[in-house]
């Protein structure tokens, strides 16, 4: 018995000392792989960092050519040691498990795919103002699985990629550009035209209004009491939601002094006439009815 075993370890020595080169050959060529590898995700990540792709996806890039670098070594590993069986046992698998987890994780592996070609078509950046199924707000940051976006209430909300993809996206601050505006309401008896023509000067001199692209004015619309005009303006600000608001609260606020300045009629005086002529003379006829009696 004893003797059985010497020659069993005997002969699996034997194997042994055969199959060392190669063993050693397929490690010394899986090594080479993985490091080629290393080296094309450093590269990548490198070149990425030179375009203008967010630093988000930097990363994720890295690691995936590193986990195919891996999944390649070890398959080359297993072929030249002689297990080809198993390499495409693997590979095949490794298709079917894909497959399967592709369906049972649908809604995550559609949100990563869209964040993979949103790192190409770049749409937004962080900081830039977006809007998405009634969703606006300035971007804080950005994950291949989602969007970090903060609305001007002060709320986090994080959108999914597929969404942002696949959805109408708005962008507000893609040209560093965002126009605001507001309306003004005269009575029909003042001048228009001259109206008008004071409150683009008005607009135009206000602080943070560009002079490029220029402001506007048009009549919007004939109200019951009064004549609606619009004024549009443009701005160039990093924080576009608060300096928006900022400099249209300045514009509206000058524009209304010039009025009151020029004598036009705003349309609260308006409308605050017309009804209180109809009560005096109810008042005086109830008046009369009372002394007849």
């Amino acid at each position: 018995m004893f003797e059985s075993i010497q020659e069993a370890l005997l002969y699996e020595y034997e194997r042994l000392i055969v199959f060392l080169p190669r063993l050693i050959i397929a490690i010394i060529i899986a090594i080479i792989v993985y490091t080629i590898g290393k080296w094309v995700a450093k590269g990548t990540v490198s070149f990425l960092k030179k375009s203008s792709i967010p630093d988000t996806y930097h990363d994720y890039f890295g690691k995936l050519i590193r986990i195919i670098g891996v999944f390649v070594a070890f398959v080359v590993f297993l072929n030249l040691i002689g297990y080809q069986t198993l390499a495409a046992s693997l590979l095949a698998g490794g298709g079917l498990t894909a497959v399967m987890l592709g369906f049972a994780f649908k809604d995550i592996g559609e949100n990563f795919l869209a964040g993979f070609f949103l790192a190409f078509s770049r749409p937004f950046t962080t900081d830039d103002v977006i809007e998405t199924e009634g969703i606006r707000g300035q971007v804080k940051g950005i994950q291949l699985r989602h969007t970090h976006i903060r609305t001007s209430e002060g709320c986090d909300v994080f959108v999914p990629s597929a969404q942002l993809f696949t959805r109408p996206l708005h962008n507000y601050t893609l040209d560093g550009l965002r126009r605001g505006n507001f309306v003004v309401g005269i009575d029909y008896a003042d001048d228009s035209q001259k109206a008008a023509d004071l409150l683009l000067e008005t607009t135009k001199a206000t602080k943070g209004v560009l002079s490029t692209p220029e402001a506007s004015v048009q009549i919007q619309g004939f109200d019951s009491s009064f004549v609606n005009i619009q004024v549009f303006f443009w701005i160039k600000a990093k924080n576009q939601e608060a300096d928006l608001s900022v400099v249209r609260t300045h514009a509206m606020n000058s524009c209304r002094k010039m009025l009151i300045d020029q004598n036009f009629t705003v349309s609260s005086n308006v409308s605050t006439t017309v009804e209180l002529k109809p009560v005096d003379v109810l008042l005086q006829n109830q008046q009369e009815s009372s002394e007849n009696s």
